[in-house]
């Protein structure tokens, strides 16, 4: 888990930060370049490129269209679960993956394969709309304020500790 020390210890690393980065969505996007900003990514794991619009064009995701722009090596593993996808993961020597929007639940092999573990970009203010579409739920429920918050990941669907929030008011 990151601490305090983790932390300490990112900054002071004589060479940057190892992350893999996993999103999808144009949600992600600006995690992405946060992390090119303050460490090396290594691989940028996205869904893989699916049929979208009216016309069902085959067309890669935000994330996907980022990193190549960007010159990142891109996986778009079909699944997780009961591969050695961990492995090809521990084999980057990773510090930490960071999560944004993926919409897959990460297996614990995959958790436990960078040094630090992960953290997932959340878009609600934890425990508050667990899961997929908080922003949309939290507007439908009329709430006044919601926020991102960073999460340390556990095998549970955001269940792990928070380690920051950002608050922000929901306006007309």
């Amino acid at each position: 888990k990151i601490d305090k020390v983790d932390r300490l210890v990112l900054k002071t690393m004589a060479e940057p930060a190892r992350i893999a980065f996993f999103g999808t969505p144009p949600f992600a996007v600006p995690a992405l370049r946060a992390c090119q900003a303050v460490g090396t990514v290594v691989a940028v794991v996205t869904q893989p490129d699916r049929p979208r619009g009216r016309g069902q064009h085959v067309t890669p995701s935000a994330v996907k269209a980022e990193a190549e722009r960007a010159g990142l090596a891109v996986l778009q593993p079909p699944k997780l679960k009961g591969t050695d996808f961990g492995e090809r993961l521990r084999a980057l020597r990773l510090d930490v993956a960071v999560v944004a929007a993926y919409g897959r639940i990460l297996p614990p092999d995959v958790l436990s394969a960078p040094r630090l573990g992960c953290v997932n970009v959340h878009a609600s203010l934890l425990p508050r709309w667990r899961g997929a579409a908080p922003i949309q739920w939290a507007l439908a429920s009329g709430d006044a304020e919601t926020g991102v918050g960073l999460m340390q990941m556990e095998a549970g669907l955001d269940t792990g500790p928070v380690l920051a929030f950002r608050r922000t008011p929901i306006l007309p």
